[in-house]
């Protein structure tokens, strides 16, 4: 149960946080054999100096292809950003098509229709800070098979498009479970390459087959499969800070925000769940 509690000015503000910071997931490529999006970048620590007033984003997910003449073709566009204060979670990157894979967060997954067969690279420690993984190829044989890569995810790269006859999309990169809410829940799943014949497998909020991520937990959408893409977004990111009830509550949250604050999913802390917006949060 969600507790809606006030917010006020206290004689005891926190000073560090727990947090988790995902960027909107990338949009699924289009066409026969698209690449899944790469998830939204994650980040998380279990303390993090936090004072005054500081800016909140949460991130949209990127959108699925559509091309100059409004057909699914092309590649998926990459997530949006969330923010906490210094932290920056970078949005997923889109899934290819007969456009280049995107990169972003974690990578989107490389399309087998057109030849654009790489996947985009996720931002990894080299890019430090580490947020994702890279996206999985497509199949080489745009003709025949036309299957796409499964876009990366938080804790694994995309999986490879199929190279056998009929074509199967590879699976999307794998999330990452978080328990700052009491519950143990995993996000940052990249979307399944689409494929010719069978869809790739997702979880961890990435959607399959020409469906979208899974709100607030940075999943890329589904790469096409054999019908132009019905709805393949990718999913909104998520942030949220956690903290003990012994602190007081924030002293503000700007209107700009949806949130949620709970007090007894997870015993003697305060959760604080920013599900979309942009503005500001005074401790």
């Amino acid at each position: 149960m969600q507790i809606f509690a006030g917010v006020g000015a206290g004689a005891n503000p926190v000073s560090t946080v727990e947090y988790l910071v995902i960027a909107g997931g990338g949009g699924g490529g289009g066409q026969n054999g698209g690449g899944g999006g790469g998830a939204g970048g994650y980040r998380s620590s279990a303390s993090f100096a936090l004072s005054g007033t500081v800016t909140v984003t949460v991130g949209g997910g990127g959108n699925k292809a559509v091309s100059a003449t409004g057909t699914d073709t092309g590649a998926g566009s990459v997530g949006n950003n969330s923010v906490l204060s210094s932290i920056t979670a970078n949005g997923g990157g889109g899934g290819g098509d007969n456009a280049t894979a995107g990169n972003g967060g974690s990578g989107g997954g490389g399309g087998g229709y057109a030849g654009f067969t790489t996947g985009g690279t996720g931002n990894t420690p080299s890019t430090s800070p580490a947020q994702g993984t890279n996206g999985g190829t497509g199949s080489t044989d745009s003709t025949s098979y036309r299957a796409g890569g499964g876009g990366g995810g938080a804790t694994a790269v995309g999986g490879n498009a199929s190279a056998a006859a009929g074509g199967t999309g590879g699976n999307g990169g794998t999330g990452t479970a978080s328990s700052i809410t009491g519950v143990s829940v995993t996000r940052g799943g990249g979307g399944a390459g689409g494929g010719y014949g069978v869809n790739g497998t997702a979880s961890g909020g990435g959607g399959v087959g020409s469906t979208p991520g899974t709100a607030n937990t940075g999943g890329g959408g589904g790469g096409c499969n054999l019908t132009f893409n019905n709805n393949s977004n990718g999913g909104s990111g998520v942030v949220i800070i956690a903290y003990s009830t012994a602190f007081d509550a924030l002293t503000s949250i700007g209107a700009g925000l949806t949130y949620t604050v709970d007090t007894t999913t997870r015993s003697g802390f305060r959760v604080y769940t920013f599900t979309s917006g942009n503005d500001s949060i005074t401790v």
